[in-house]
């Protein structure tokens, strides 16, 4: 008898027909003497339609009623599926997030899980029950219902997996499992058997969004085995396992985009120590998350060039704090919003010379300039112009033979 976590998307349960299937899955592996707890996600669009309902009443909705809204998707769904499998004569019942209770901290939209009460669940599977549990949600010390970010259920569904210490935890989704890149976009990617959970937090970091990377962050840190599947076929998914087990000999496993993405230009900024720091102390203050940082020095080390990228959203905010800011000086500065960022990720790419040369020699064959360029053990990554993204891909997506 093994314990396992089953995580169905928005997608997954998109509809009652979508919600029966799901139930059928679980009585399959319920069948099979194992212990059930399903992690569900609202149905698809939902969230999105409750969001807007936020913004028609205000455009400064208040946080903590937006996710007592927001986390209403989720309740749905999972009663939703209790009620098909107790349909299908499986004893079944669904918690929401302060029955548990699911314990959260930080802020809203953005809480992080670090306990949940496992008592009243254990009791329930060992009756032979399966526990239908909502994703995305959690309750805080004083009581408020908080939500933890888009794609938030699969960051439950593996907190859930590490604290009920269960044997597996499987990422039921609209794809077969992990692919080289978006199939959706290139037809011809082809899907991951085996991934690491660097690779895999790499790539969902760079914005593959088969899951959530803060899910796989916690998986790797507490080991705990994933695999990602497809809810409508039958076919072998993704399984996603530790450091140990990296094929070296692959030196790019995928090719990742994001569209969200805009780029600052700092001209003739004076050199000084302590200016970067005056630069990004007050963008870090006001939750502006900067990614990608490329700094030029001037010949005569007086002044320098600063580029850095950050999200399209945070742009105005983070001109704004720029150019409020008194502590540095600088001569001009430059932004463009309309650039992507395309990242290679291989396990493989620290002991393989010339992955850089042949990224930079493809993309220049296609004639796309190259904005930025960030590095790592096994990720390389270049900001250009966002409509050259597709083409981008499609040429390294051969260039490295992963077609």
């Amino acid at each position: 008898m093994a314990k396992k976590i089953l995580k169905f998307g928005g997608t997954s349960v998109g509809s009652i027909e979508r919600i029966q299937h799901v139930a059928k899955i679980i009585k399959k592996e319920h069948a099979a003497n194992n212990e059930i707890i399903a992690v569900v996600s609202a149905m698809s669009g939902k969230t999105n339609e409750l969001l807007k309902y936020s913004e028609d009443v205000s455009k400064n909705f208040d946080k903590r009623e937006l996710d007592v809204l927001l986390s209403s998707g989720e309740q749905v769904t999972s009663a939703l599926l209790a009620g098909a499998l107790i349909e299908l004569g499986i004893k079944a019942k669904s918690w929401l997030n302060w029955q548990i209770p699911i314990l959260t901290e930080g802020d809203h939209s953005n809480a992080r899980i670090i306990n949940m009460n496992i008592v009243k669940i254990n009791n329930f599977l060992s009756e032979n029950g399966v526990v239908i549990i909502p994703g995305f949600q959690g309750i805080s010390k004083e009581g408020n219902i908080t939500t933890i970010g888009r794609g938030g259920s699969d960051a439950t569904a593996v907190a859930v997996a590490k604290i009920l210490n269960a044997d597996s935890c499987e990422i039921y989704t609209d794809v077969d499992g992990v692919f080289s890149t978006d199939p959706n976009k290139i037809p011809l990617a082809k899907k991951i058997d085996k991934i690491s959970y660097n690779e895999m937090l790499e790539l969902s970091s760079l914005g593959a969004k088969v899951m959530q990377s803060s899910a796989v962050q916690t998986a790797m840190m507490y080991n705990i085995p994933l695999e990602v599947k497809s809810t409508f076929t039958d076919r072998v998914g993704t399984k996603i396992f530790d450091q140990e087990n990296i094929d070296y000999t692959k030196s790019v496993t995928g090719v990742a985009y994001s569209k969200d993405d805009a780029k600052i230009t700092l001209v003739g900024v004076k050199d000084k120590p302590g200016v970067a720091a005056s630069i990004f102390e007050p963008l870090s203050k006001n939750n502006v998350n900067v990614d990608m940082v490329i700094q030029n020095i001037s010949s005569d080390q007086k002044t320098t060039d600063l580029t850095f990228t950050v999200k399209r959203t945070d742009l105005s905010k983070a001109i704004e704090l720029i150019k409020s800011n008194k502590k540095i000086e600088y001569l001009n500065m430059h932004h463009k919003d309309q650039v992507s960022k395309v990242s290679i990720v291989g396990a493989g790419m620290v002991s393989t010379p010339g992955i850089t040369f042949k990224m930079f020699k493809g993309l220049a064959e296609e004639k796309i300039n190259i904005l930025a360029i960030s590095t790592s053990e096994i990720k390389l990554s270049v900001i250009i112009d966002e409509d050259d993204t597709l083409n981008a891909v499609k040429k390294l997506h051969t260039v490295f033979n992963l077609d």
